[in-house]
């Protein structure tokens, strides 16, 4: 073989990927000195996490930021936060990813206007916007606004930042949450690519770009990808999104600069995989999903972060993030991975599952494009549906041990871990202060502002979204001005009106093949006779701003093949909501779903709304991620069950809301 051909070696060694953890919590401040710390430590670029409120255009002073200010994220409510955020960080020198996506034109306004303070060109400032809200209908729950208004956004701050801060990514397509949400490999190429054509398309159509410049557009749409522990098969996944990408981008929009096609993406590792059970676990499942998006040189991550190991516990500590950033440090700097050309080049084995992903990802394309497109898919509830089932078809093959999940459901015996002996220690608290300070800070800055420059800003705001206008210029007057996160998505909102997903339910297929499912039934059945209603009914309820929906939608799923008439309706509802909810539809069970840490502020509303309702008697369950303590609190406020992600066999769940409904009417 000729060496000088394929050589063993680089002639020098790659640099390596730009290395972030995701990090925010608590205030602007905190969360700055994170930030510090973590640069300091070689963290080579930031990825912030902001709150539930700052994403769903909220104030921390609306009803529904209640219990959910600082947790998640940082709370960015106006200017002043953003300057407290990057205080002291040079932004024209950074690397900034920013989890955001309906209001991501917000906060891009509020990070420029920093940045122009501190003396930074614009065109140097580099760094991303998430801004992919099509999976915010799918899986995330962020959304705000209905989808083609949405997209309108998004091709604004496409159009902007192509003229304005050529170096930004305006937009990352996000299949990470589609995996997360059931997604198999093949389901998420191709639907993250039916997402990026949409993209490309509202850009291209709305007249702001010209023709000859979409080659400049391509290459900066980035995409954030999900890694599992099948690292050989996402290795793979991560070369048939480069084989596709080079072809719709050539094809589609006429890119013949094959530098402008290049596949680029930034990685997180699955968080959702991560295990409350012996989670130590957890440690040899991130290296090995990292090695999944960084060992071939071909399809290499631009960008990793990733989780901790305790994420499935509660927040995690610096020190943890810290472990985090070494394994990213050792594998980049200590292995030799960084000196070889690519590993799986002529690989018959590599080449064999790439065409296969490839050829799937590609039908399922054609199917959302015949459908009408991304948007026509996500309205209709076909890509919802197509997620339900497929996460359905996942936890059935785990609950039958198909599967293997070590220290689940199977070798769960295990000596008691040293990592998790602090108890509530072992992950960061946050301090129920941080919410009322953000009251204070938010209700302060507005009564020191001009209030006549923010009604003409916002004034303007809503006569350009009533136009064909970009709404970035109008934005920017609104940070200058000083209007709030929540005034700035309150207008819009005014304009094109709120939007509800699709739940997906509804074409949404079980597990079938459950052994344990026919006895369930037999007592669901059994329970309603008893109690002399046609069918027990469940209403499965999402309080607050929590829009990681996946868990109440299987326990919704199971619930109704196990007979149950399943009352679900979606995210994003007030404590008032859902008793109201709970009482006209004369619910035998209320089961409430809290991701976000907020159960201790959400959940007793709830319980106090029933209270109020002369419906103390109605039994309410909990699941989420809710630390033992926690979890003891809940109880003693009349909470009848807890379950937490260790209860992973949802057959078996169902027939512990059968007792608890049993045991709340005196039945045997």
């Amino acid at each position: 073989m000729d060496e000088t051909a394929f050589p063993a070696r680089l002639p020098e060694r790659d640099r390596p990927w730009v290395m972030r953890t995701y990090a925010g919590h608590s205030s602007a401040t905190a969360t700055n000195a994170l930030f510090r710390r973590n640069l300091a430590k070689g963290q080579t670029g930031l990825s912030v996490a902001f709150d539930l409120p700052t994403q769903t255009g909220y104030d921390p002073d609306h009803e529904l930021a209640s219990g959910e200010v600082g947790r998640v994220g940082v709370p960015v409510a106006h200017l002043d936060d953003m300057r407290a955020l990057f205080d002291g960080i040079p932004l024209a020198e950074m690397n900034t990813s920013m989890t955001i996506n309906a209001p991501a034109m917000w906060l891009l306004a509020l990070y420029a206007s920093v940045g122009s303070e501190q003396g930074a060109e614009l065109t140097r400032c580099a760094g991303t916007t998430q801004n992919d809200i099509i999976k915010e209908y799918l899986s995330r729950g962020t959304y705000i606004f209905p989808p083609a208004a949405s997209l309108r956004l998004t091709a604004d701050v496409v159009a902007y930042t192509l003229r304005e801060m050529p170096r930004w990514n305006p937009v990352n397509i996000c299949s990470y949450h589609l995996q997360e949400a059931g997604a198999t490999p093949v389901q998420e190429v191709g639907f993250a690519l039916a997402t990026a054509v949409a993209v490309l398309d509202a850009v291209r159509d709305s007249g702001q770009v010209p023709a000859e410049r979409m080659g400049d557009v391509v290459q900066r749409v980035s995409f954030f990808v999900n890694a599992g522990v099948r690292f050989v098969e996402e290795i793979a996944k991560m070369r048939a999104f480069g084989v596709l990408w080079d072809e719709i981008t050539r094809d589609r929009y006429g890119v013949t600069e094959a530098r402008q096609r290049r596949f680029r993406y930034g990685v997180q590792v699955n968080s959702l995989g991560l295990t409350e059970a012996q989670p130590e676990n957890n440690i040899q499942r991130i290296v090995l999903e990292m090695l999944g998006v960084t060992m071939s040189r071909d399809a290499r991550a631009r960008a990793v972060q990733l989780p901790a190991w305790n994420e499935a516990l509660g927040l995690p500590r610096p020190w943890d993030q810290q472990w985090s950033l070494r394994m990213q440090q050792v594998l980049a700097y200590e292995s030799d991975l960084l000196e070889y050309p690519d590993l799986f080049a002529g690989s018959h084995v590599m080449t064999a599952l790439v065409d296969e992903i490839v050829t799937g990802a590609r039908v399922e394309l054609d199917k959302v494009l015949e459908l009408g497109g991304v948007v026509a898919a996500v309205e209709t509830g076909y890509l919802k549906s197509a997620l339900v089932t497929s996460l359905a078809e996942r936890r059935r093959r785990m609950e039958s041990g198909a599967d293997v999940v070590v220290g689940v459901n199977r070798y769960a015996e295990t000596e008691p871990s040293p990592l998790t002996a602090a108890g509530a220690d072992a992950v960061e608290q946050v301090d129920p202060a941080v919410e009322a300070a953000a009251v204070d800070r938010v209700r302060r800055w507005r009564a020191d502002r001009d209030g006549a420059a923010v009604d003409a800003a916002l004034a303007r705001l809503r006569a350009d979204a009533a136009s064909t206008a970009n709404l970035m210029p109008a934005t920017l007057d609104c940070v200058r001005a000083g209007v709030t996160t929540g005034e700035w998505a309150g207008a819009l909102r005014q304009v094109f009106g709120e939007y509800r997903a699709p739940t997906g339910l509804a074409g949404a297929t079980g597990s079938g093949g459950d052994p344990g499912l026919a006895a369930v039934r037999e007592r669901v059945t059994a329970t309603a006779r008893e109690l002399g209603s046609g069918r027990l009914r469940l209403l499965v309820g999402k309080p607050g701003l929590d829009g990681h929906s996946n868990g109440a939608e299987q326990i919704a799923v199971r619930a109704r093949d196990a007979g149950f008439e399943v009352v679900y309706q979606g995210i994003r509802l007030t404590a008032a909501q859902i008793v109201a909810a709970a009482v006209e539809e004369d619910v035998d069970l209320v089961g409430l779903s809290v991701l976000s840490g907020s159960h201790l502020a959400a959940v007793p509303a709830v319980l106090d709304g029933l209270r109020a309702a002369g419906r103390a008697d109605l039994p309410v369950v909990v699941g989420g991620i809710i630390p033992a303590g926690d979890a003891d609190t809940l109880r003693a406020a009349g909470v009848a069950r807890v379950f937490t992600p260790k209860d992973f066999a949802l057959t078996d769940i169902i027939d512990d809301l059968v007792t608890v409904i049993r045991r709340a009417n005196d039945l045997p």
